[in-house]
């Protein structure tokens, strides 16, 4: 079935309070998508985000971003006052995500709250704590000793802590047992206020795309509680580390530091660790996007202590069993295959086994060094993908046009019949609207014709990423207007219950 999504992640929400939430906001915007016929939102990971403020590396694979509690709806439910966080200072540019304000401040209010919810909830946290135990106890053990330690990572922590001998964890757990308490009350307000705004979305026929990050992080819960899943030596430290070799992003590759993992084990476990994870993430949404879906393919392995990714090599991945060990556990799962990058004949196999939806980008399509034409035209979409002009990843549609090679943008720009009355943006995602694809996507920033500023990240950098917000008012009723009025002419309007797609093509044949 035809259909739209809008790439918006919760973070860049409007709020008061120093970043988005899943709050009135959340529920304003998926109103804003229905307003506007669009029946997919797509977040980012949700997961909470460490050094570099990246959702792709964080201290937990299953953990809820504080952050993203909502304050407001926690002083509706008793748990705060007002007081306690009006006055605060989140930062003087509603534009502008403040990690740090946020770090320094956002846990000392969330500490009233879960105080409070530990007195008038009780029975809920302790039901919440028995059914995410599995990976909640270690991780909210892991956030109690990291705060004891200033914030150091686990590498750094003295070695009866590091290497989790029984007695010092046992030890740590009593004595941090109260901060224990406080991590498992913030994830118990995490996933109480995430199943709500799910709820609300899912009511109005909203499906909700997550995003799962194909490595974690080495500073987390994930590597130190089950440190046999990675390829670490026998002191926990990686042999090798994750990235990827040179390519459009980057001539030197990206040195991305994660651990690898231990396939050979994996396997003879049934790739249990694996479906465990997606499993979880598939409860949380409707479609799960697989980042860096060729790493199931073979991954790129770095020599640990590298300077750049030039030294690395391919290895084996676990191929099409990990995917046949989670439909015999799941069924058939939505999942949609980040497929970009390099590519060999092997991952299309993979992608074509697993019959999952990979991605088509647009702007990828006018390279004018390739001279055999590309993969990315919209017309050799095939329907079973997902049609994006852009990503996270990318600049926005505005911000592509001016940077990428003036050769390349002409291209866009003839082949497109992009017009600036209209709008140049708008005649990019009318390129991937009308192509064949299922699912097309748009981020939220092209919708609002914004540029380079307004880009969400820039691959192997730091410190200007995951920082765009929208202003309050950006969801308007004339841009939901305008947004459904492209649904209707290129079929992607939600179909009504027992509708299909020849009845509204002849239903609007009627009214015109």
């Amino acid at each position: 079935m035809r259909s739209s999504g809008v790439l918006m992640p919760v973070t860049s929400l409007p709020s008061p309070w120093g970043v988005g939430t899943m709050g009135e906001e959340a529920r304003s915007f998926v109103d804003f998508l229905v307003r506007a016929g669009v029946s997919v939102w797509q977040v980012l990971p949700i997961v909470p985000t460490s050094y570099g403020d990246s959702p792709y590396q964080s201290f937990s694979t299953y953990a809820g971003n504080p952050y993203l509690i909502d304050l407001d709806d926690l002083a509706a439910e008793g748990l705060l006052d007002p007081a306690d966080y009006e006055g605060v200072d989140w930062g003087d540019d509603p534009e502008r995500v403040d990690y740090g304000r946020l770090y320094r401040q956002r846990f000392d209010v969330l500490r009233k709250a879960v105080r409070r919810f530990g007195i008038t909830n009780a029975a809920e946290l302790d039901r919440f704590c028995d059914v995410e135990g599995s990976w909640l106890n270690d991780y909210a053990l892991f956030m109690a000793i990291k705060e004891s330690h200033g914030g150091a990572p686990w590498t750094e922590w003295e070695d009866d802590l590091r290497l989790r001998r029984t007695r010092a964890v046992a030890e740590a757990r009593l004595e941090l047992d109260e901060e224990v308490r406080f991590w498992q009350g913030v994830q118990c307000l995490f996933f109480r206020q995430w199943g709500r705004l799910r709820s609300y979305a899912t009511e109005r026929g909203v499906r909700i795309m997550g995003d799962l990050p194909f490595y974690v992080a080495e500073d987390s819960a994930d590597v130190w509680s089950r440190p046999e899943q990675f390829q670490l030596d026998d002191d926990l430290r990686p042999r090798e580390i994750a990235g990827v070799p040179p390519d459009g992003f980057s001539d030197i590759g990206q040195l991305w530091g994660n651990p690898l993992f231990t396939w050979d084990r994996m396997r003879d476990e049934g790739y249990v660790w694996w479906c465990d994870r997606i499993s979880f993430q598939l409860k949380l949404y409707d479609i799960l996007r697989i980042d860096h879906f060729r790493g199931f393919d073979s991954y790129f392995a770095i020599p640990a202590g590298a300077k750049t990714a030039a030294g690395g090599r391919w290895r084996k991945g676990p191929g099409i069993e990990l995917f046949r060990a989670l439909e015999e556990r799941e069924g058939r799962c939505d999942i949609v295959a980040e497929d970009l990058g390099y590519l060999t004949p092997s991952v299309y196999q993979l992608l074509e086994d697993s019959g999952f939806p990979g991605m088509r980008v647009l702007e990828f399509a006018f390279d004018t060094r390739d001279g055999t034409g590309s993969a990315y035209l919209p017309y050799r979409y095939p329907t079973n993908c997902v049609a994006y002009v852009g990503t996270h990843d990318n600049d926005t549609a505005l911000g592509w046009l001016e940077t990428a090679p003036a050769e390349d943008a002409a291209l866009a720009r003839e082949y497109l019949h992009l017009d600036p009355a209209e709008g140049e943006g708008w005649g990019m995602m009318r390129a991937i609207w009308a192509s064949a694809a299922d699912l097309a996507v748009v981020q939220m920033q092209d919708l609002l014709g914004l540029g380079s500023e307004a880009r969400i990240n820039t691959p192997s950098t730091l410190g200007k990423n995951w920082l765009w917000r929208a202003l309050p008012g950006f969801d308007s009723d004339e841009l939901a207007a305008r947004v459904h009025r492209q649904m209707e002419l290129y079929h992607r309007l939600p179909l009504t219950e027992g509708q299909s797609l020849c009845q509204v093509a002849a239903e609007k044949d009627e009214e015109d």
